[in-house]
């Protein structure tokens, strides 16, 4: 950790750096989850990696030399001539100062590929903890050209991305995660990781996004509609949550719906595997 450790310290310095908390920055200074996150991505020299929120550079420089290209969307136009100087030398390496959000990500990577010498894309990012959620399904919901996507991100919200539908620890996130791609955790990571030090743990996570996916729903919108509303009320239950949301006409309606899917009545939101949701979709 050392060597990470001095070399942000002196950038800081020199650039008269302060973490910036509205934009929810934890520079890491870890060498060992710099090197897994890099390791796991299994990055080739045919890929094009996007960096989202690359800070000081402390994963781009890892990248770059794996990459056949790096591109690092940042928004703070403070991190802009760091990276700028650091990295401006490598022809792999390109820059765009904009908020992920906003940017035409299908565009780029159309760009890219046309060009002839891209194989495969993958997302890397340290994401900042306060909009983890937007931004990971911007990437699925796009529809994207996309191989997998690394990220470290809170230990609870990692948590939830990664549960299977039908288990513990679930909410409406997860069965979208499932839909596009499968999942793994890779490490977690210690708050000591990070200058500052954030007040929660991370946790390094991959999805691998799905050629197909694992449910083929009649109306992909609505079927989502049903669990974000099934999910709006997580202590009631499903019956409940779906009448209350107008989902289901009314109660009757509801009960002969689920029982004729062998859906228990009772039966709360997270309990039910997306095959479930896909048919009471397919049912209204």
């Amino acid at each position: 950790m050392e060597n990470i450790l001095e070399e942000t310290k002196f950038i800081m310095k020199k650039y008269n750096i302060r973490a910036n908390k509205s934009l929810g920055q934890n520079f890491l200074i870890n060498e060992e989850v710099v090197k897994n996150i890099v390791e796991c991505s299994k990055i080739e020299k045919e890929d094009l990696v996007i960096e989202i929120g690359p800070g000081l550079g402390t994963l781009t420089k890892y990248l770059l030399e794996k990459a056949g290209k790096v591109i690092c969307i940042e928004l703070d136009t403070k991190m802009l001539q760091i990276l700028e100087d650091r990295f401006s030398l490598y022809d792999n390496f390109e820059l765009i100062n904009n908020d992920v959000l906003k940017v035409d990500l299908k565009n780029i990577i159309e760009k890219e590929k046309t060009q002839g010498k891209i194989k495969q894309v993958k997302i890397v990012a340290n994401l900042p903890y306060y909009i983890t959620t937007p931004i990971i399904m911007k990437l699925l919901e796009e529809e994207l050209e996309l191989e997998s996507i690394t990220v470290m991100i809170q230990k609870e919200v990692a948590d939830r991305l990664i549960a299977i539908p039908g288990e513990k620890n679930t909410g409406a996130i997860t069965y979208s995660v499932y839909y596009y791609a499968s999942s793994e955790a890779i490490m977690e990571v210690p708050n000591s990781s990070f200058i500052p030090e954030p007040e929660v743990t991370s946790k390094v996570i991959k999805l691998n996004i799905r050629k197909e996916p694992v449910v083929t729903p009649k109306d992909k919108e609505k079927m989502f509609k049903i669990i974000k509303y099934a999910f709006t009320q997580k202590r009631k239950t499903l019956l409940n949550s779906l009448t209350n949301n107008k989902i289901f006409e009314n109660k009757q309606q509801g009960i002969e719906i689920l029982n004729s899917l062998q859906i228990n009545e009772n039966c709360r939101p997270e309990e039910l595997t997306l095959e479930q949701f896909k048919k009471i979709s397919d049912n209204l």
